[in-house]
C-alpha cells in the first residue's frame, strides 16, 4: 500500500458526522449500562483506547462491532440501526476503507513494501515526515487527523496477537534515512522492538539480489476469519482491492517466493541492528 502519504491517506481527510453521531451513541449506552471505557473493551475484544477512539469518532468500528456490543448494551438494536449510517472515517482515502474494514479483523496479514516503510511499522516521527512533505501541502488539521488514522491502525500489532502478521521490506528502506539520521535511529530501533512480538515476523530484502519476486510493486495479502483471502496493490493515487481467488494466488505465490529470498527473521534483525550501529 503506498503508506506514503501513507497507507490510503492520499487525499483529504473527509467529514467525520456520523462516526461522531455513532460514537456518541455508543458512549450514551455504555454509560446507561454501567460500564467504564475499560471494562465495556474488555467485553467485546477492543482496548479502552480504541473504545474512546470510537466513542470520539476516530475510528471506523469494524464490521462485527455492533454485533458484538448489542448484548452487552441492552440488546436495543441501537447500534446496528446507527452503523447503517457510517460512510466516512476521517484520515483514511475513499479507496482504502474497504481493505481497512477487512484488516481490522484478519487472522493472516502479509505485507511486501518497496517504496517506504509500512503504515503498521512506521514511527510518529516518520509518518509525519511523510505527511509533511505530501504534494499537494496538507493542512495542520489534515496531517493531524492522517497521524490519528494511522496511529489507530498500528494498535492492531499489539490488540490481535492471533493475527500472524509478517513483512518483507526492502534493505534500501533504512537506507535512505527519510527525516534524517534521528528519525531512522528511531525508526530501526521500533522496528526491531516489533520483530521482538511472537506474532510478527520482519523481514529485510538485500538491496543485492539477483533474483526477486516482487518487481512488479507492493502487494497486502489477508485471510479473514473465515479463511477467505484478499490481496491489496496501491498506487500514486489510487489502490486496488483483488477478491479473485485466481488472482490473489498469483499474488500469494509471488510473496511466498520473496520470503524464500529475503534475509530470515533472524538475519534481518542482524542487519537492522549493524544499520543502527551505523547511523
Amino acid at each position: 500500500m503506498v503508506d506514503g502519504a501513507g497507507a490510503g491517506t492520499c487525499g483529504e481527510p473527509e467529514s467525520s458526522d456520523s462516526l461522531r453521531t455513532f460514537g456518541a451513541v455508543v458512549q450514551a449506552l455504555r454509560e446507561h449500562a454501567g460500564l467504564s471505557r475499560e471494562e465495556f473493551g474488555d467485553l467485546v475484544g477492543l482496548s479502552k483506547h480504541s473504545v474512546a477512539s470510537v466513542e470520539l469518532g476516530r475510528r471506523m468500528p469494524d464490521p462485527t462491532f455492533p454485533e458484538r456490543s448489542d448484548p452487552v448494551l441492552g440488546n436495543t438494536g441501537a447500534l446496528m440501526k446507527a452503523a447503517r449510517h457510517l460512510a466516512r472515517q476521517p484520515g483514511l482515502a475513499a479507496w482504502f476503507r474497504r481493505w481497512a474494514q477487512l484488516e481490522s479483523t484478519a487472522i493472516t496479514l502479509y505485507t511486501y513494501e518497496c517504496r517506504l516503510i509500512p503504515g503498521l511499522l512506521q514511527t510518529e516521527a516518520y509518518a509525519r515526515t511523510l505527511f509533511t512533505n505530501q504534494l499537494p501541502p496538507l493542512s495542520d488539521e489534515q496531517i493531524e487527523a492522517q497521524w490519528v488514522a494511522r496511529a489507530e491502525r498500528q494498535e492492531l500489532l499489539r490488540e490481535r496477537p492471533n493475527t500472524a502478521f509478517a513483512f518483507v521490506l526492502e534493505e534500501h528502506l533504512f537506507r535512505r534515512r527519510t527525516g534524517g539520521l534521528e528519525v531512522t535511529r528511531e525508526l530501526v530501533d521500533h522496528v526491531m522492538e516489533i520483530a521482538g512480538l511472537r506474532n510478527i515476523e520482519i523481514q529485510i530484502m538485500p538491496t543485492v539480489r539477483e533474483t526477486h519476486s516482487g518487481l512488479a510493486g507492493p502487494m497486502q495479502l489477508l485471510e479473514t476469519p473465515e479463511n477467505k483471502w484478499f490481496a491489496y496493490c496501491e498506487g500514486q493515487r489510487g489502490g486496488l482491492l483483488v477478491s479473485d481467488p485466481k488472482e490473489v494466488s498469483v499474488l500469494q505465490k509471488r510473496y511466498v517466493s520473496m520470503r524464500s529470498q529475503a534475509l530470515t527473521p533472524e538475519d534481518s534483525v542482524s542487519l537492522l541492528q549493524r544499520m543502527r550501529g551505523e547511523l
